[in-house]
Order: structure tokens, then C-alpha cells, then sequence
């Protein structure tokens, strides 16, 4: 399970996706989330599964690390899924079990909603497949430079998103060694009820909250070494710059988000 949550992961690449400016990618991301919340019909939801494929195919990112992505949220699309099911009332009844019932609108709404969850994840997730932790770091601290004028630390708090984001596969990998270390030892962390499961997580725990404290303490010791003093006068090696791409794909993102918007409206 812990081999399957890739969030923070990169895949370097020389594609079209991988060379948008950073700035570019996150605007995208947020046109999409408007869209995808915007749909409400099967033309709206098709529309941005195309959106998503096409994007997947530009990026070439392994299909498989897609779906791989959604095995760690399984439990809770099921359970979006149930819910909106059995108990969302309808005009047309299907099946009746009790106070349990399957309408009309409680299928549509569960398979629209499965959709949507499976939709952002995937799609939130491209982003950070296409675009390394650096690179995110400066795109957030230019896009949030302007509230720097209410003396909000911009610079800080891109940071520490871009070094939560960097951490989380060396975090998990750590988790892994763990358990299996603790397995070898005669761990049993899969019987029991749920308390004795959550004991037995506890000489998991432990070590993994050390290693993590140790980890951010060598970070803090090294970025001392090479005298970081955070954003303010610091130089960039690379300095983000708009291309013709960027634009292009700027107005094909928003003019997408436009459409879907304005067919949800009449629930298409």
C-alpha cells in the first residue's frame, strides 16, 4: 500500500509538459479543478476525461503510476460511491433493501461523484509528475509575490511546501523499510483488532518520527552551511520566463474551462 501513494513523486522527461513553466502548470491545475466541479452532465464529465488523456499523453507518464496513484483512496471513492448510492432520493426506485434504496439520482450522483474524485486526484497528481520540487517552489513564490506587501513570508511557506512535497516518497520508503524490518523481527501488524493494530504501530512509529526529525535537522544544518537566509536578495539559477507555450496552453486551459462551465450550467 505504501509502494502505491506517489504524491511528491517526479518523473523527469524533455516533453511539452515538462517544459511549460512552472507558474503555467499550477494555473492549468486550477482551471481544471473549476472545470471538473463545474461539470455536471455526461458530455462535461466525458470532456474532461479527454482533457485528462490528452494531458497524460503529452506528459507520457506511465498509465500505470496513474492508477497507482488512486489504490491509497480506494477505501474512501467506495465509500463516496455507497453513500451517494443507497441513500440520495429519487423520482425512479431501481432496488429496495430495507431503508436502504438504489434511485435514479443516487446512480447518477455515485458515478459522477467516483468520477470526479478519481478525475482531480489523477490530475492534481500530473502536476507534480511533470514538475520538480524546485521548480514548484519558485512558481509559488512568484505567483503569491504580490501579498508579500501584507508582510505574509511567501518565500517561507513556498518552501515548506516544496520540502513536505520532497520528503513524502523518502518518508514512505523509510515507512516501508520499517515494517519490514520490524516484520523480520517477529511484528505482527495485520491481526488483531483495532486497537492491537494501532499498538503495533507504535515501534513503527517511533523510529520513523526519529528518522524524520533527524532528516530535517541535517536539512536545517546543511542549508545553514551554504548560508541560506531565505528569499530576500537571493538570485535564481534558472529565472521563470513565459514562452509562446505558456500562453498557448493558458488559453487552451481556460477556454476549456469556459465550455465545460458554460454546458454544466444547462446540465450537460
Amino acid at each position: 500500500m505504501l509502494k502505491d501513494i506517489t504524491l511528491g513523486q517526479y518523473f523527469p522527461g524533455d516533453t511539452v509538459a515538462h517544459r511549460l513553466d512552472p507558474r503555467t502548470k499550477i494555473l492549468l491545475t486550477v482551471f481544471y479543478i473549476i472545470a471538473l466541479f463545474s461539470a455536471d452532465g455526461v458530455v462535461t464529465y466525458a470532456l474532461m476525461c479527454l482533457c485528462l488523456i490528452a494531458a497524460v499523453r503529452v506528459a507520457q507518464v506511465p498509465p500505470k503510476a496513474m492508477v497507482r496513484g488512486l489504490r491509497p483512496v480506494l477505501f474512501i471513492i467506495v465509500f463516496t460511491a455507497v453513500l451517494n448510492l443507497f441513500f440520495t432520493p429519487g423520482e425512479r426506485e431501481f432496488f429496495r433493501l430495507g431503508f436502504l434504496r438504489v434511485t435514479d439520482a443516487g446512480l447518477k450522483t455515485a458515478v459522477f461523484m467516483v468520477l470526479r474524485i478519481m478525475l482531480l486526484i489523477m490530475g492534481t497528481f500530473l502536476m507534480t509528475y511533470t514538475t520538480s520540487p524546485i521548480s514548484l517552489t519558485d512558481a509559488l513564490e512568484r505567483l503569491l509575490n504580490g501579498l508579500k506587501r501584507f508582510r505574509v513570508p511567501v518565500h517561507e511557506l513556498a518552501m515548506m511546501m516544496s520540502i513536505a512535497l520532497r520528503f513524502i516518497p523518502t518518508l514512505i520508503e523509510e515507512t516501508d523499510k520499517i515494517m519490514s524490518a520490524q516484520k523480520a523481527r517477529g511484528a505482527d501488524l495485520e491481526s488483531g483488532n483495532l486497537i492491537q493494530r494501532a499498538r503495533a504501530m507504535i515501534p513503527i512509529l517511533v523510529p520513523l518520527f526519529i528518522s524524520a526529525f533527524r532528516r530535517a535537522d541535517e536539512l536545517a544544518t546543511a542549508m545553514e552551511c551554504r548560508c541560506y537566509h531565505g528569499g530576500e536578495g537571493r538570485t535564481r539559477l534558472h529565472v521563470l520566463q513565459y514562452a509562446p507555450r505558456d500562453y498557448t496552453a493558458l488559453a487552451l486551459g481556460g477556454g476549456i474551462c469556459v465550455v465545460v462551465f458554460a454546458l454544466g450550467r444547462f446540465g450537460l
